[in-house]
């Protein structure tokens, strides 16, 4: 079953707009790539959703692509690298993205968008280990804020 679905694993735009599941609650960062007119924008919103919807007792703590087959047994490697491959292509996915906002400007030119990407990855991958250790809302939401600090200035 899951190697059928990894050779059709699309990219965050399909993935997290239209989750395989009945919920929304994985949408919302490709929402927001998609509907926000700035990078900034963008992961300010990803960021700040994830401190609401990651902590959100209405269902399991955390990002299950994050989480879930992080310690497997070698019969699961097919799940693990499934999921992998899925966070590596929202990386790209978030790259492409910051490498838009630099040509357009909101970026100045040096800054790196693939360790830019990276960074966010990395802060919304433990906001979502956090939400699974018990973190609330309101510690996501200063750890939000802080991330937020280490946005690039724009090109002047």
């Amino acid at each position: 079953m899951i190697s059928g679905m990894a050779r059709r694993a699309a990219p965050l735009e399909m993935v997290m707009i239209r989750p395989p599941s009945r919920t929304p609650v994985g949408a919302f960062m490709g929402v927001a790539l998609e509907e926000e007119p700035t990078a900034h924008a963008a992961f300010t919103r990803i960021l700040r959703e994830a401190a609401v919807i990651y902590p959100d007792p209405a269902h399991p703590a955390g990002c299950l692509t994050i989480s879930a087959a992080t310690n497997v047994t070698p019969q699961d490697a097919e799940v693990e690298a499934f999921l992998r491959n899925l966070r590596n292509e929202n990386l790209d996915v978030f790259e492409a993205r910051l490498r838009m906002a630099q040509q357009a400007g909101e970026l100045s030119d040096a800054a790196d968008p693939r360790a830019l990407a990276a960074y966010f990855a990395t802060v919304i991958q433990g906001m979502s280990q956090r939400a699974r250790d018990g973190a609330a809302a309101a510690e996501l939401t200063e750890t939000v804020e802080l991330a937020l600090m280490a946005w690039p200035a724009a090109r002047h």
